[in-house]
């Protein structure tokens, strides 16, 4: 009985040891909230709306191939129906935009329409504004920003939200050096995996009368900005990255998702420095 508990207690050990090892990403869960577009089959078929410069037409190509690689996700790119000044959404859609939107403080934001825990519609902008500078007008730094927002679109969280930390190899983790976080990775496409694991009795991801179950102002919201972005919810220890939630009730309510840029001297619009 004596070695019989020897052996139990090493291998207990052993299995301790192991489990410590192993990288903290492998381990980690980057679900957002939860939420997640309703189907009744895999790969979910979700369109993603043009409404693009000729310079991040290439980037968005390059985002939806990426994400489509998941076994149970499938995006196609369309033509947009938004003005990209306002990015309005569609029911049943993303709509990805640019354009010039000023001196705001945020490099891009993504915002989900949520009925319950099911996403009905998305957007993502992304601001020239910053992506004409110097700092930001590079290919891996609108690799980086448009697949996350992209990502963000589908219920995936961040993988990590320390800067400083070493980069994960995936668009869904900060960095102030983005050439190796420009895609996803393994690990993002397992988490999809576990978020789409199941099916659902209809679907989110066409353009149907989703906007007549929304209250009207929830349908007839233009998210220009912080105005409209409503109460804070989360934010990263840095700052660099905060959550928003428009709460209309009865399940119903808009989430955002706020990646702050930083200036030539590496600070943010909250006055935290990220170099």
């Amino acid at each position: 009985m004596q070695k019989s508990f020897r052996r139990g207690f090493l291998a207990s050990l052993l299995f301790v040891a192991t489990f410590a090892a192993l990288p903290c990403n492998v381990l980690a869960e980057h679900s957002w909230g939860g939420y997640h577009w309703a189907r009744t089959s895999n790969p979910l078929a979700l369109k993603l709306g043009r409404n693009l410069s000729a310079t991040w037409n290439p980037i968005l190509i390059t985002t939806s191939y990426d994400w489509s690689q998941s076994s149970v996700l499938d995006t196609t790119i369309i033509p947009g129906s938004a003005n990209p000044k306002n990015c309005r959404a569609t029911s049943g859609q993303v709509q990805v935009c640019n354009s010039t939107y000023g001196n705001t403080g945020w490099l891009g934001v993504a915002s989900i329409w949520i009925s319950g825990s099911h996403i009905t519609q998305g957007t993502v902008k992304v601001n020239d504004t910053y992506f004409n500078t110097s700092t930001y007008n590079t290919t891996a730094w609108r690799n980086l920003v448009m697949c996350q927002e992209v990502g963000h679109t589908f219920g995936l969280d961040h993988q990590d939200e320390n800067f400083t930390n070493a980069n994960l190899n995936t668009c869904m983790d900060y960095t102030n050096l983005p050439d190796s976080n420009q895609h996803p990775n393994q690990h993002d496409y397992d988490e999809l995996v576990t978020i789409y694991s199941h099916t659902d009795s209809s679907t989110t991801a066409k353009q149907t009368l989703q906007n007549g179950k929304m209250p009207p102002a929830m349908a007839d919201l233009e998210i220009s900005g912080p105005g409209q972005w409503g109460k804070l919810i989360h934010s990263s220890h840095d700052g660099w990255s905060e959550t928003y939630e428009l709460d209309f009730g009865g399940g119903h309510k808009i989430v955002t998702h706020v990646i702050w840029a930083v200036d030539e001297d590496g600070v943010d619009v909250h006055g935290h420095r990220h170099r």
